[in-house]
């Protein structure tokens, strides 16, 4: 199937590989697999996996499947089964059929008896310790995969030449239960001196008496993940398995078993994963994070999970044009949060419906406007959007407006409300501070204005211009609400570096304003909506909102103040 390089959404070399196996007739058709693991929610950087997979498999009028990588019970459960196929149909991936690692837990076994009576598997009696011992340990500076030179040959375990019979024998009685964990694993027999550790004699089965969320208590064995997910793959028949870099130096491992067990030859294909700064993609510290109540849970908005955007208000649409249009290497690179927030804000630009709310109060008293008379102003729903159309607003004699808008002696360059100053109410009047009411502590509380009777929604008719337009909304009508106003969790770029946790915390990551203001049209609203507040930012209602208190989460500012925040 030709494609057009223009609009397609999968990487470049990824597509012309894919191309050629199609041109070549290596495979006649195209299946991919979305592989999660059901031990915790999607997060931004399982995002890109999802899509990649998807979008190969779309583009060449293939099928991709999802597949739950159910292998270790002991972290899994089918919360994290529903909420994952939740998380990818919102994203609008569309997949063929849902199966589970565990759907194969016959045939794997099956497979692993083969290589045994190959003579490519035995049963393995040695500690975890002495079997890392003997694999080898890799010298300071090195990784896996390096040169030969680097790592030095490892030693077999005494157990490597068992008879195949009772190789068999005790793998039968593993499955049954009859050891303790720990005690025995079940390795590929392939070359104890490679310069891959991972095909120095890798583990296929460990010993598990856990209760498995589909399976029960029928297994005591588990496979790894190397042995099951190549094999997986092959089983279902998937042409191309599309995995992050850190899989390359599994890759040989991967081939190894399909071509021993001359099944059908899945490919697999690596691409740069994503790594996003101030975002924490490590499940297990994610996992801290909620269990320690350092978080609200899986869902709370300071998180990249999925569930956490979706909260703050982050669109499906928002997501993948960032990890589409990110451009792909086969370098792992990292790219700036800043960047992923200023596509939502193109985003939400052109979505979200316009709205006026005060955050932080001040009463605004209009002295020369009738009392008791109110009217209603019109305003634009969305200006990136002429389908939108308009509202009305009401306007009264008491306004709020923002605290930040009025200052007693502004500094220089201050173009808001002060004494003597006239300013625009948007969609209303010009106004004139006349006077300030104070407390006892000298605290403003009330600023008292004159306006224009004749400048309403227009300029002056002897045209003065000014040289501020400032929000507000009316005292008489406008709803009581709540805000929560969201930074980045973390203070610093690399929050997975470390296990320190909370030294890494922001502390001005949630601020919570109780007596904000918002206009009345924000009554009807839902949980979802998205709303920019003018000159404020971009907010979406959050589900813990009540009727009569409606609850908001801030999206992201209007403008970048984070970076400005941190120096950059």
């Amino acid at each position: 199937m030709e494609t057009n390089e223009t609009t397609s959404r999968t990487p470049t070399f990824i597509r012309e590989a894919v191309a050629e196996d199609l041109k070549t007739g290596r495979f006649n058709y195209v299946r991919t697999r979305l592989p999660p693991e059901p031990n915790g929610y999607l997060h931004i950087g399982h995002v890109k996996a999802f899509l990649i997979d998807y979008f190969t498999a779309k583009e060449f009028g293939g099928e991709l499947y999802l597949r739950f990588d159910d292998t270790n019970p002991s972290k899994e459960g089918s919360e994290y089964v529903e909420a994952i196929q939740d998380d990818a149909s919102w994203l609008g991936i569309e997949w063929a059929k849902v199966t589970f690692a565990s759907d194969y837990f016959d045939l794997l076994y099956e497979w692993a008896m083969r290589l045994i009576k190959m003579g490519l598997a035995y049963v393995d009696d040695q500690t975890q310790e002495e079997m890392s011992a003997s694999r080898g340990t890799l010298p300071k500076g090195t990784k896996w995969g390096d040169s030969e030179s680097a790592i030095k040959p490892g030693v077999d375990s005494p157990w490597r030449n068992r008879p195949v019979e009772e190789n068999l024998d005790l793998l039968e009685r593993m499955k049954n239960g009859e050891f303790p964990e720990g005690s025995r694993v079940l390795r590929a027999r392939i070359d104890m001196a490679h310069p891959n550790i991972l095909l120095r004699d890798p583990v296929m089965y460990r010993i598990m008496n856990a209760h498995h969320h589909r399976t029960g208590n029928k297994w005591h064995i588990y496979p790894m993940y190397d042995w099951s997910h190549g094999q997986n793959d092959s089983m279902e028949g998937v042409t191309h398995s599309l995995c992050s870099n850190e899989y390359i130096i599994h890759r040989p491992l991967y081939e190894w078993f399909l071509e021993k067990l001359e099944a059908f030859p899945s490919r697999q294909i690596e691409f740069s994963r994503l790594n996003l700064t101030y975002a924490m993609m490590s499940k297990r510290k994610l996992r801290k994070l909620v269990e320690n109540g350092i978080v609200t849970g899986w869902d709370d908005p300071r998180l990249t999970t999925l569930r956490g955007m979706r909260r703050r208000g982050v669109t499906p649409e928002a997501i993948i044009n960032f990890i589409t249009g990110m451009g792909e290497t086969k370098n792992d690179s990292w790219v700036e949060m800043a960047q992923f927030d200023a596509i939502i804000r193109d985003d939400l630009n052109k979505r979200a419906q316009r709205r006026m709310a005060v955050l932080n109060p001040l009463k605004l008293i209009i002295d020369n406007y009738p009392e008791g008379q109110s009217e209603e102003m019109d305003a634009v729903n969305n200006p990136e959007d002429a389908s939108a159309g308009m509202r009305k607003v009401p306007f009264s004699k008491v306004l709020y407006i923002e605290q930040d808008d009025f200052r007693e002696t502004p500094p220089p360059k201050y173009f808001r409300m002060y004494p003597g100053n006239e300013v625009r109410l948007r969609y209303a009047y010009l106004v004139r501070c006349v006077n300030v009411v104070k407390d006892e502590a000298g605290n403003v509380i009330e600023v008292h204005c004159t306006y224009d009777p004749a400048t309403r929604g227009g300029d002056a008719p002897d045209g003065r211009k000014v040289k501020s337009t400032i929000h507000w909304v009316s005292a008489q009508h406008a709803l009581p609400a709540e805000v929560r106003l969201y930074e980045q969790l973390f203070s610093v770029e690399r929050p997975d570096d470390g296990e320190d946790i909370e030294s890494i915390l922001n502390p001005n990551s949630l601020e919570v304003l109780q007596n904000c203001y918002v206009e009345p049209a924000l009554g009807e609203a839902r949980a979802g909506d998205k709303i920019q507040f003018e000159r404020t930012g971009y907010f979406c209602i959050d589900p813990d909102s009540k009727p009569g208190h409606p609850v908001f989460n801030r999206t992201v500012t209007l403008k970048d103040s984070w970076t400005k925040i941190q120096g950059k």
